[in-house]
């Protein structure tokens, strides 16, 4: 019985482990940045990657001439800790705003601020946290250390950076919703549990994102 326990629990919290990932958010982790997760239904992204979207059948994109990005957010707002600290979360969304701006800026202008013809990008990166039983939970903070059991010969158990976005898309106009996205991805793991989180760390994943994003525009411009 404990041992079914066990392998329980490390199902639930290795989220890099193939065949206990979940592949998206899960709706109790939804942090409520977005107004309505009703209508989000699994797709793909161009990428391949299984996110929770939705996009407004009436969408017209060729009605959008240039397109403004909000600075990205942190919901909800974190305390930095020593293993997340400040700089590590300005870092992520820093990079987060220079990934969007570079991506959806090959194919549309970056405007100053919202207006008509304008699609505002509004992104978060948002809470993921591991309760589960037997390891140590985390606070609920942007960027949860999930600890996966990698090698249980030697006890030794790397940590696995998984990070979270919620965005909506958004008429510079009138600011009707056009479009919704959630998804996560997993960064660089790091060596123990005393390591400092980097946003280099999950560089890769927010590039993954934006390029998504870019490559989302190109099709919905090609029907």
């Amino acid at each position: 019985m404990k041992l079914a326990l066990m392998m329980s629990t490390l199902c639930i919290a290795s989220v890099g482990m193939v065949g206990c990932a979940s592949k998206v958010v899960e709706p109790d982790q939804y942090s409520g940045f977005l107004k309505d997760y009703s209508q989000l239904r699994e797709a793909q992204s161009p990428s391949g990657a299984t996110v929770m979207r939705w996009i407004d059948p009436k969408l017209d994109i060729s009605k959008y001439t240039s397109v403004y990005v909000e600075p990205t957010q942190l919901y909800p707002k974190p305390q930095p800790t020593v293993k997340i600290p400040q700089a590590t979360l300005n870092g992520i969304t820093g990079y987060y705003d220079q990934a969007l701006k570079r991506e959806i800026g090959k194919s549309l202008p970056l405007a100053a601020g919202p207006g008509p013809g304008v699609i505002v990008v509004r992104a978060a990166i948002t809470a993921v946290s591991s309760k589960t039983e037997g390891l140590k939970p985390y606070e609920v903070i942007p960027i949860a250390l999930v600890a996966a059991a990698v090698s249980t010969a030697s006890g030794i158990r790397d940590q696995e950076t998984d990070l979270s976005t919620e965005a909506v898309f958004l008429d510079g106009g009138d600011n009707h919703v056009l479009a919704q996205v959630v998804r996560k991805g997993i960064g660089k793991p790091l060596e123990n549990e005393s390591q400092v989180m980097k946003a280099d760390d999950v560089k890769g994943v927010i590039d993954g994102w934006a390029a998504d994003l870019h490559q989302s525009y190109l099709k919905l411009k090609s029907k």
